[in-house]
């Protein structure tokens, strides 16, 4: 596998994110398919032993945000790039249309009640960031079913203002507690999407995954983009970072994802944790015990 520059993909806050001037295809980092599995088995091996620490060391967390328009290959990539970590030190939480009970909270309600513990590495699958998003491309959302006052609606330029704020100051807050934050947007062009979605539809074995809804939303397809942009552009910092993946191939996205997973997880100042002289004494104590076990 030729080595990946994840930096190419990563938008820090320092420029200006411009959608229209970013790859959805990029040259492949993988050979064949061969070169490819074999290099995401390595990718999955060597997550899963820092995860391995990171559970043991019980100081950080990380939150893994993904975010893309439909059939970009959410699923696809959380079920490949996280293959083989141990399920004990992750959480997987996909948001789709909120409930009646979490419309009776603000915005980071449903989310907040899932932020990662100690250890783990949670995953949202959509998340917080679909209230700038989707709330924004459709704001009768926000008039209508979101409750809020009038007096706070009445501007709504100043109603996504004020929601980066609370993203960006919930994500600072997050990380000046030891829990960082990755944001993935995966950028797929509009004619991938087309495939991807007649596939749904030809294919027997995914119609369950065509929604009609998906076909209606491609009508706000500039609307969306231009909410991505915007998005990313008030909410990436240095300490919380947008990645934007070139999302056309599955293959590359997958293995891109894994590589900027893996280099945040190195970043972690993590041991196992060390016992002491008597802990050790202990310990050692007991073999004698285990061994007098088998011979009873």
């Amino acid at each position: 596998m030729k080595k990946i520059n994840t930096n190419a993909f990563l938008f820090d806050g320092k420029g200006k994110f411009s959608i229209k001037k970013t790859d959805t295809k990029v040259k492949d980092y993988y050979e064949n398919k061969e070169d490819y599995e074999v290099s995401l088995s390595e990718m999955q091996k060597k997550m899963d032993d820092l995860q391995d620490k990171m559970f043991a060391h019980n100081r950080y967390g990380l939150l893994v945000v993904f975010q893309a328009p439909d059939a970009a290959g959410k699923d696809g990539t959380l079920k490949a790039v996280f293959s083989g970590v141990n399920p004990q030190g992750m959480r997987f939480y996909s948001f789709k249309k909120p409930t009646d009970t979490e419309l009776e909270h603000d915005f980071l309600w449903r989310t907040n009640m899932q932020l990662p513990e100690r250890g783990t590495i949670t995953v949202f699958n959509r998340s917080y960031y679909e209230e700038v998003l989707v709330v924004k491309v459709h704001p009768e959302i926000l008039l209508n079913s979101q409750k809020l006052p009038t007096e706070n609606t009445s501007d709504l330029e100043k109603v996504w203002k004020h929601r980066y704020e609370d993203i960006s100051n919930l994500e600072k807050y997050l990380f000046r507690n030891g829990i960082p934050t990755i944001k993935f947007f995966l950028n797929v062009s509009k004619a991938e999407q087309a495939e991807r979605l007649i596939e749904r539809i030809e294919d027997p074995t995914k119609n369950w995954k065509f929604q009609v809804q998906d076909v209606k939303e491609r009508e706000f397809w500039n609307d969306y983009q231009n909410a991505y942009e915007e998005a990313i552009n008030a909410t990436a910092s240095e300490s919380c970072p947008w990645y934007v993946i070139p999302a056309d191939d599955k293959k590359n996205m997958r293995l891109i994802v894994a590589q900027i997973i893996i280099e945040h997880l190195e970043k972690f100042n993590m041991n196992y944790p060390k016992s002491d002289a008597i802990r050790q004494k202990e310990l050692k104590n007991l073999i004698s015990v285990i061994n007098e076990q088998e011979l009873s």
